[in-house]
């Protein structure tokens, strides 16, 4: 997170630290962050708040018959928590992220280091003195392989009188590109262990157009320990007085992850999940809303082994005290997962 140019910020209390407005940032502008390495703690704090219950993060004897590997699958929630916790020195600001794009996540294990670059790639004006700025963000592990790469899209305040010193009217429906899913299965892993006892529905059981409802809502707890968790730097997850709602704004991973949560209610022998297509959030959630989700299968595409299960994930929130006519849709989110 810069410091403040010198008399911008600054009080006899020394010079503020504080994270650039949209006009400050230029396509191009790189970030860096600090590397993470996951350990067993991110992955129980984030299992605490989310409660998922994918088998592979779970189960050690699981995952090694699957994968061939000791340990525990690093849940791809989490990594893709960390990624964009590790993503946000440029967006510390932020109003509200809009999308997700593009995104697809390598599964590795517990253990592995994460290291984060992010680049301004587009920006476009805005009404009422702000703007986006498009980010490409790309993860990669300690020895420099690829882990995750997207591009997401914040809404961010520009300086006081709103005026930005560099018009930009940059095409945001150019941001990002579509996900080979098929590429990201990794290779050596067998299915068939997730067979042997199923907890549910398996590839062969569904088809396009299956739908569940998953009755049992979720109430979002530890907000912002999630937050801090992540390295989100985002100040209105943890500073009302930041946020245009006048109270804290959910982190959006957040969502997505009660989301996820719900899918392995639905369909529990999932194997990981690979990519998302789209993700879009359609308005905010707060501590206390009670989250629920709508599942629908949107592509079944059988492999040798197992395949690729598309699903199209909705989700509303409903504020405490308020009846269900009252839930306003938060989340709209493709995927493709890997399922036996």
């Amino acid at each position: 997170m810069p410091v403040a140019e010198a008399g911008e910020e600054a009080d006899e209390d020394g010079t503020a630290v504080a994270p650039p407005y949209y006009d400050d940032l230029a396509v191009g502008d790189v970030f860096h962050s600090p590397g993470l390495t996951i350990t067993g703690g991110h992955a129980a704090l984030h299992q605490a708040v989310v409660g998922d219950r994918l088998r592979l993060a779970l189960d050690e004897d699981l995952h090694e018959a699957v994968t061939g590997r000791r340990g525990l699958l690093a849940h791809p929630m989490l990594v893709c928590d960390l990624a964009i916790g590790q993503s946000t020195a440029p967006t510390g600001r932020v109003l509200g992220n809009l999308f997700y794009r593009g995104l697809g996540c390598r599964p590795v294990t517990v253990g592995t280091t994460l290291r984060t670059r992010t680049e301004v790639v587009a920006r476009r004006d805005a009404s009422r003195g702000r703007g986006v700025a498009a980010l490409r963000v790309t993860t990669v592990d300690a020895a420099g392989a690829p882990v995750l790469d997207f591009w997401r899209c914040p809404l961010l305040p520009a300086h006081g009188d709103g005026s930005a010193p560099t018009p930009a009217d940059d095409d945001l429906s150019a941001v990002g590109a579509p996900v080979d899913a098929a590429a990201l299965v990794p290779a050596g892993w067998t299915l068939a262990p997730l067979r042997e006892q199923p907890l549910g529905p398996l590839l062969a059981d569904l088809a396009v157009g299956d739908r569940f409802t998953v009755e049992a809502g979720e109430t979002v707890t530890s907000a912002p320990e999630l937050a801090r968790l992540s390295l989100n730097l985002a100040m209105t997850h943890t500073d009302a007085r930041t946020s245009v709602y006048g109270r804290r704004l959910v982190y959006g991973g957040h969502v997505i992850g009660i989301a996820a949560a719900h899918v392995t209610r639905a369909l529990p022998d999932l194997a990981t999940i690979l990519a998302w297509a789209s993700c879009d959030h359609l308005g905010p959630t707060f501590e206390g809303d009670l989250l629920r989700t709508r599942i629908e299968v949107t592509s079944v595409e059988p492999r040798a082994d197992g395949g690729l299960l598309g699903l199209r994930v909705q989700t509303s929130a409903q504020s405490a005290g308020d009846g269900d006519d009252a839930a306003t849709a938060v989340l709209d989110w493709r995927l493709v997962a890997l399922m036996p």
